[in-house]
């Protein structure tokens, strides 16, 4: 009798410790700020120093009035689905995606135009490794791109496209 009471009262004190840990109402996560998060003053800082770069390619090669493009726009519900669909991707080729990288473009010219600069994401990751692996090198920074990866491409442009930090 003595171990059933026990053995009630554990079950009654686990069940009200699970409450607690899981159940309760309005309970918020914590939301952790990634590594990398500039203040607006350094975005200004950034994009100044790009500034001559910028100029002395809109001046010698892309002549068009307003200049050449200078940011990409992409859509959240964009950004979350490529991440997932490259997610997706990564694995059927056999890759664990770990990032995304972000290349500068420029669309091909057209009726005697240069192309408008662009950015573009293409997904980075490791190849799998053989599930016995006695070492877990999952953590290094830096990944390769993964080979056959779709990238994301056909952002918006700036508004106008020579538009520099803040728009």
């Amino acid at each position: 009798m003595k171990n059933f009471l026990l053995l009630i009262v554990g079950v009654l004190l686990g069940a009200l410790a699970m409450y607690f840990y899981c159940c309760q109402p309005n309970a918020e996560l914590a939301i952790n700020a990634p590594k990398g998060l500039i203040t607006p003053d350094q975005a200004k800082i950034l994009d100044a120093a790009y500034t001559p770069r910028y100029q002395l390619i809109s001046d010698s090669i892309v002549t068009r009035k307003g200049g050449d493009n200078r940011s990409s726009w992409y859509g959240l519900a964009d950004v979350r689905d490529y991440l997932t669909y490259a997610e997706n991707e990564a694995k059927e080729l056999g890759y664990t995606m770990n990032g995304v990288r972000i290349y500068l473009g420029a669309h091909p010219d057209q009726n005697g135009e240069a192309g408008y600069t662009t950015m573009f994401f293409i997904p980075t990751g490791k190849a799998y490794k053989a599930d016995a692996s006695m070492f877990n090198f999952s953590m290094q920074l830096g990944s390769e791109d993964i080979p056959g990866g779709g990238g994301l491409n056909m952002g918006g442009d700036g508004i106008p496209p020579s538009a520099s930090y803040p728009q």
